[in-house]
């Protein structure tokens, strides 16, 4: 799909400062309308067909329904969409949420991961979008992690997660990392999780280094890996 004129894509975003990043730009150029809802508050109406849904990350835990009931909607949500191959992208908490909407399993991965590092690419990865990603390093920011959805393709792991990326044919795709990070608005970040910070004895000044190290070519990267991956998108059912 080389030309989205006249597309919706529908972003359900969990906190301000974690956004469409990099992604936006790219997909205004492409000619997307992006319609862009609160989770928690908007009506997910608009994301039932859209052209694309795109699910963002956030501090809470999918297995979190009792304290955020808006959660099960969001996982009904993406059930509905996954079942009828609707292009999706889940991206930390999105990929956590589309990993238990197709019944894998969410659960504390036994210390946080948070910082730039490279993922480690399958054989199926480095086939996939992601090879845009090789050797580059992306950021990571979670303490939990999900199990492989039966039937999904293991796209990329790190040392501390064996499950950073999955897709199913190439209408869904699971991003546990954030690539689609813009570092110019980094600090966004380390004001938003300064208590994060601070409980896991992680000095913000040590990622702001990262992120000006690692931000552009990571913009690059990402940019492509999008591009491929929106390229690749079937037309919806």
């Amino acid at each position: 799909m080389t030309n989205a004129t006249g597309k919706l894509a529908v972003v359900l975003q969990h906190v301000a400062f974690e956004d469409l990043g990099t992604l936006q730009p790219l997909l205004l150029a492409q000619g997307w309308t992006l319609h862009v809802l609160q989770a928690g508050v908007d009506a997910l109406d608009p994301a039932e067909a859209a052209d694309l849904l795109v699910v963002l990350g956030g501090p809470i835990s999918v297995n979190d329904t009792a304290v955020h009931p808006f959660l099960a909607d969001s996982i009904a949500l993406l059930q509905r969409r996954l079942q009828q191959q609707r292009p999706t992208l889940g991206i930390c908490l999105g990929a956590q949420l589309m990993a238990r909407a197709l019944g894998a399993t969410v659960a504390a991965s036994g210390g946080k991961e948070i910082g730039f590092a490279p993922l480690l690419l399958t054989d199926d990865g480095q086939r996939s979008p992601l090879q845009a990603l090789q050797g580059i390093p992306v950021l990571h920011w979670h303490g939990e992690a999900f199990e492989l959805p039966a039937g999904a393709q293991r796209l990329a792991s790190t040392p501390a997660c064996r499950h950073q990326a999955f897709a199913i044919g190439h209408h869904a795709l699971a991003l546990q990392c954030h690539p689609e990070l813009d570092a110019r608005q980094f600090e966004r970040w380390l004001i938003g999780h300064t208590l994060e910070l601070h409980q896991a004895g992680i000095d913000p000044n040590d990622l702001r280094a990262q992120a000006r190290r690692y931000g552009a070519p990571l913009a690059v990267a990402a940019t492509a890996m999008f591009e491929h991956w929106l390229q690749q998108l079937p037309e919806n059912p």
